[in-house]
């Protein structure tokens, strides 16, 4: 592993004195930074931009209120074995910068380079950036070579961003005068990875949802698929979901005083699967004694039976429509390939045959260090002023909501409760991965997060919406962890005004 920190301060503090790039977008390309080549820097008019099939989905019609832009394409190589793909999209101007730089997240194995998020920042001023994190597609062969496993892991976004705020130096002739990072999923492990690994880089971060436990989080998966299929009649159909998860609702729905089928804390439910047992013949409304005994351990933890010690959390009460990403005929993709070729560098391999004592330090040798987000110091990032949201839903059923909690209480436990003062957490009632649900599951985490670092106010609470068919039902105040949204007692269950964090 090499790194160029003199080498790029050297090149920035250049720049920022020189201004001889500043006059066009163009002119970019022949830009000179440590371990990059800029192969394409594009001025797009307004409304002109056409993306390729790779990293915009939705088609050409949800860029075409863009501004017009500068689009910068890179590939750079810290090492190597390197081959990051970057993009950075900056404001056409001067004037249309926000005068801020903001490096956004992946998802899954990240081989992509998010143009929706590219589009969003854009659209807020912001000279942004996204990286396919040194490889096209999801998990192959490329995870046993290690140094794409460190570009994987972490460095692709820090490079990213040590060259992204040098080439906005370069356009406006100007340093940006913050940074920001925005992810949820593997894209809030980045987040997290970034606060804990490379302090200087971001000023505030916004970690959704994140995969922190990105191993942990495949054990489980293949826990749950030995459950379900150790022998079929154990197998619970996505047919049975909804009487699973309206028993549930039934059981916790009503303990914080509302009834509005959202669990709004999931850690005070207690629910036992076996109410829905079949007294006859087996329907979608009922479970067999197999079932009864697979659905409650859904949300249990795996554990090593040798250690004791917990490999990673169960799903939240309130997940349970969501159970397909798990408990799917065929076991959870992501995971299955964490093992084919990091773990077991075959690409046969049977989830059947997983031990979940004698393999787990192949697992943390596989590793390495290299991709979970799990250190619970990140004292340099908030001692330099740095500010941190996170946030998950509760009922995700792809990374379990616990793993933040779990996490949240690490860094406390590390810290003491004054990190509060820079690190916040935002559990969302009803919430599923990174959006949707019954819960309101509309909010906007950056602009409480930019309020916070810019203007030096820690979010008390964050607004939140539900909407159906168009139209907003249901507003809530999201509240910092451990509080919850409690109601007064009088008004509309349905407007935030009538709810109080405590």
């Amino acid at each position: 592993m090499r790194y160029y920190s003199f080498a790029i301060a050297a090149t920035f503090a250049l720049l920022i004195s020189k201004p001889a790039f500043a006059q066009s977008c163009e002119a970019l390309s022949s830009l000179k930074l440590p371990d990059a080549t800029i192969t394409a820097a594009t001025p797009v008019a307004a409304g002109a931009f056409a993306p390729p099939t790779r990293g915009g989905r939705g088609g050409a019609s949800q860029f075409a209120d863009l501004p017009a832009f500068c689009r910068v394409e890179a590939t750079l190589k810290p090492s190597a074995d390197s081959d990051i793909k970057v993009e950075y999209w900056l404001p056409a101007t001067a004037a249309a910068w926000n005068g801020k730089f903001q490096a956004t997240g992946n998802g899954g194995w990240n081989g992509n380079i998010d143009m929706n998020a590219l589009a969003a920042g854009l659209k807020r001023g912001y000279a942004t950036s996204s990286t396919d994190t040194g490889h096209q597609g999801g998990g192959g062969p490329w995870m046993q070579n290690k140094e794409k496993l460190i570009d994987y892991g972490h460095r692709a976004v820090h490079e990213m961003t040590v060259k992204g705020k040098a080439i906005a130096s370069a356009y406006y002739n100007n340093a940006p005068k913050l940074s920001y990072f925005t992810g949820c999923s593997a894209g809030g492990r980045q987040g997290l990875i970034a606060a804990q690994r490379y302090p200087d880089d971001f000023d505030g971060i916004v970690a959704g949802a994140p995969a922190l436990n990105a191993t942990g989080r495949a054990v489980f998966s293949m826990y749950v698929a030995q459950n379900l299929h150790k022998d079929e009649s154990a197998y619970i159909p996505a047919t049975k979901y909804a009487a699973i998860h309206n028993a549930v609702l039934e059981a916790c729905d009503a303990l914080d005083g509302v009834k509005d089928r959202v669990i709004e804390n999931p850690l005070k439910c207690t629910f036992n699967p076996r109410v829905l047992a079949c007294t006859g013949a087996e329907t979608a409304n009922c479970l067999t004694e197999a079932q009864i005994d697979a659905a409650r351990k859904m949300y249990l933890p795996v554990v090593n039976t040798k250690t004791k010690k917990e490999i990673f959390p169960g799903l939240a009460y309130g997940s349970e429509l969501g159970w397909a990403t798990f408990g799917a005929p065929q076991p959870f993709g992501i995971g299955v390939q964490m093992f084919q070729f990091l773990v077991f560098n075959d690409p046969n391999w049977d989830f059947k045959t997983l031990n979940f004592d004698e393999h787990m330090a192949l697992v943390d040798k596989a590793e390495a260090g290299l991709i979970n987000a799990r250190n619970p110091d990140v004292s340099k990032f908030t001692s330099r002023g740095g500010k941190l949201i996170q946030y998950h839903g509760w009922a995700d059923p792809q990374i379990p909501s616990a793993s933040s909690t779990q996490y949240y209480q690490s860094v406390l436990d590390k810290m003491g409760s004054k990190v509060t003062d820079s690190y916040r957490l935002f559990m969302v009632p009803g919430m599923n991965h990174c959006g949707g649900g019954d819960g309101t599951a509309t909010f906007d985490m950056l602009t409480a997060l930019e309020t916070w670092v810019e203007k030096k106010q820690a979010p008390a609470s964050i607004p939140a919406s539900h909407t159906a068919d168009g139209r907003v039902d249901r507003t809530r105040p999201l509240c910092p962890f451990p509080q919850v949204a409690s109601y007064k007692g009088s008004g509309s269950t349905d407007e935030a005004s009538n709810f109080v964090c405590k």
